[in-house]
This record gives structure tokens, C-alpha cells and sequence, in this order.
């Protein structure tokens, strides 16, 4: 399967998917550290998007 012309988004995923399945993360584990991630990137976001143009 060929991801050259897929989102960027869904390059990112298979890419995550791949190094935690290499790395034989545990399911739990896995999604234990993804609601991490997203609450983290969730701050980010909503920060970037009260910031003001200069």
C-alpha cells in the first residue's frame, strides 16, 4: 500500500502505528500515553488559535 498521495494525517498514523508495533507497546499502554498526547496537542491548538496576528 502506497501512502504517497494519503493525508498527512494518515502518513502520521501508520507511521505511529508501525514504531509501536516494532516496539511491541502494549494496547493499554499505547492509549494510555495517546490521551497524554492529545490533551497535550489539544493545549497547543487551542493556544494557537487565541494568539493574535501581529
Amino acid at each position: 500500500m502506497s501512502l504517497e498521495n494519503e493525508t498527512p494525517e494518515i502518513k502520521l498514523a501508520v507511521d505511529l502505528i508501525m514504531l509501536l508495533e516494532d516496539n511491541q507497546i502494549a494496547p493499554k499502554v499505547v492509549l494510555a500515553a495517546l490521551e497524554i498526547v492529545q490533551r497535550d496537542y489539544q493545549l497547543k491548538a487551542d493556544a494557537a488559535s487565541h494568539q493574535t496576528p501581529a
